[in-house]
């Protein structure tokens, strides 16, 4: 009777461990679905239309991607020609939050790997990150017309990925 518990207590630990590791760390849901944007205003990377600020509130009506990269992040580099080029076919606006990033040098990447975003607006404290709740970079937010995330994808986007993942919730909010 002395080894029951012990041991009761043991093999729930080891169900709820094995339970775990089955996930799929990408699978995690943000705390944000279905809620509201975070309310934010940053400085343009790139000043573009004479705006030099960048806020979600201003793209209220449509329906967008937040891409969060940086320029030490090599996953990133190498989705950008891809968000460039699927988000052009399928006409679906692409916007950067540059998180705890050089100004510098992610202006320099932006001009060797090409530009995807419409605007990117500049997170050097990562404090907008912490309100998206940014466990790695890159991640993509689909944000809906009424400025509700509803659906966040972690790693990079490959042209499966936005096939397979961001483009069908993206025509099911359009």
């Amino acid at each position: 009777m002395r080894f029951v518990i012990p041991l009761g207590i043991f093999l729930a630990l080891a169900v709820m461990l094995g339970m775990g590791l089955q996930r799929d760390p990408r699978a995690l849901e943000s705390a944000l679905l279905d809620q509201p944007v975070p309310v934010f205003e940053l400085p343009q990377l790139q000043a573009q239309a004479g705006s030099d600020t960048f806020s979600p509130q201003a793209l209220q009506g449509q329906v967008w991607l937040l891409n969060v990269w940086a320029s030490w992040c090599a996953p990133c580099r190498q989705e950008m020609p891809v968000l460039a080029q699927m988000s052009k076919q399928d006409q679906v606006p692409v916007y950067g939050l540059n998180y705890k990033d050089d100004v510098t040098k992610a202006l320099a990447l932006l001009r060797v790997a090409g530009n995807p975003y419409v605007a990117s607006g500049v997170d050097a404290t990562g404090r907008v990150g912490m309100d998206f709740g940014i466990q790695a970079v890159p991640e993509t937010f689909v944000i809906d017309a009424q400025g509700r995330v509803r659906y966040r994808h972690l790693g990079p986007v490959t042209p499966e990925v936005w096939r397979d993942s961001l483009m069908p919730v993206v025509r099911a909010v359009q």
